[in-house]
């Protein structure tokens, strides 16, 4: 009975990806935040979605673009965000013999508007019996097993494709939080925008990504690296390569990283002296995507002088929070809403 009716659902549609919790069976999808889409005059026609649609990025002929509907941890277009939300819920249920629609829980940025949760629930409502929100801090710490019920501190720093959230957590509250529309995406682009301005080199941001992920660091030890870069050169409109170094990707994103790591510096100036102390010993949480840029736990503890753990699994970290929220109703509904 309880899988025909029940099977409730934790979604943390993320401007990069978008992962699907499913009671009693985890995660069951995690593709790219990505819609292809056909233009004939006015109508729209979806082409592919997530990886599919991904794979499309820079190379569609005319008629059909790719278009990422989550800005900066928020719906940017709603209309294409609820094709995708269908789609990917669609999929994620195929396999479920539930007769019922679920209800489901979406983690969303700290400090979002009315009208941005106003539209995040109506993309969904279609596909739900009730929908509930849940910010992306309280779901991540949850995710990483943190003693968020306790009356201790719990920081944790989660670095999304749009959006770092930045939160102090005790009692299974928010004693603190900053959210900045700051996160991977913004590391591609600073990427793209150096290559453009030190190498005349156009790049798109598949090619962005991928460089960010092979030797993209925030820490000098990872500067030797070397990676060869394809793209058109600006200056012949030719194809073009060249070789570029750790160090230069390092300049590149350093911007980002820093803003990010003064979000974490103000978080703990404004952080009760109590639970300050709580900190120092208990250290600090990286989840997210943007926590796998290697070196970020490592300038960040020199930075700050505090104690960094990375999560084991940190893309999975939200979706699992809220996941947990929903096999234990009864320990955590008070901080959804």
């Amino acid at each position: 009975m309880f899988r025909l009716v029940a099977r409730d659902i934790a979604i943390d549609l993320g401007t990069a990806n978008t992962l699907i919790y499913e009671q009693g069976r985890g995660i069951v999808l995690n593709e790219p935040s990505i819609v292809a889409l056909r233009f004939d005059g006015q109508r729209k026609t979806p082409v592919a979605f997530g990886a599919e649609a991904k794979s499309m990025l820079g190379r569609t002929p005319e008629g059909v673009k790719v278009i990422r509907p989550v800005r900066t941890g928020v719906i940017a277009d709603f209309e294409v965000a609820g094709m995708m939300l269908s789609h990917f819920l669609h999929k994620a249920r195929r396999k479920s013999k539930a007769l019922f629609k679920p209800r489901v829980l979406v983690g969303v940025p700290s400090g979002i508007t009315e009208v941005e949760k106003r539209a995040i629930r109506d993309s969904i409502e279609g596909e739900a019996r009730d929908v509930k929100l849940i910010d992306e801090a309280m779901a991540s710490a949850i995710g990483c097993n943190l003693p968020v019920t306790e009356a201790s501190a719990s920081l944790i720093v989660d670095i999304g494709g749009g959006t770092t959230d930045i939160a102090v957590i005790s009692l299974k509250d928010i004693v603190y939080s900053v959210s900045v529309r700051q996160g991977g995406d913004a590391m591609d682009e600073a990427i793209i925008n150096y290559l453009r301005r030190r190498h005349h080199l156009l790049i798109g941001e598949a090619t962005a990504e991928l460089i960010k992920c092979t030797i993209g660091s925030a820490h000098p030890d990872y500067d030797r690296q070397e990676m060869e870069v394809r793209g058109r050169s600006l200056t012949s409109g030719a194809p073009s390569s060249l070789v570029v170094t750790g160090e230069e990707i390092r300049e590149a994103i350093s911007e980002v990283v820093q803003t990010i790591t003064a979000a974490i510096r103000q978080t703990l100036e404004n952080t009760p002296p109590e639970l300050s102390g709580d900190i120092i010993s208990s250290g600090l949480s990286l989840a997210g995507g943007g926590a796998l840029l290697k070196g970020l736990d490592r300038h960040i503890a020199e930075e700050l002088n505090i104690q960094v753990k990375v999560a084991a699994d940190p893309l999975a970290c939200v979706v699992e929070g809220a996941g947990k929220c929903l096999d234990n109703p009864d320990l955590y509904k008070e901080i959804w809403f």
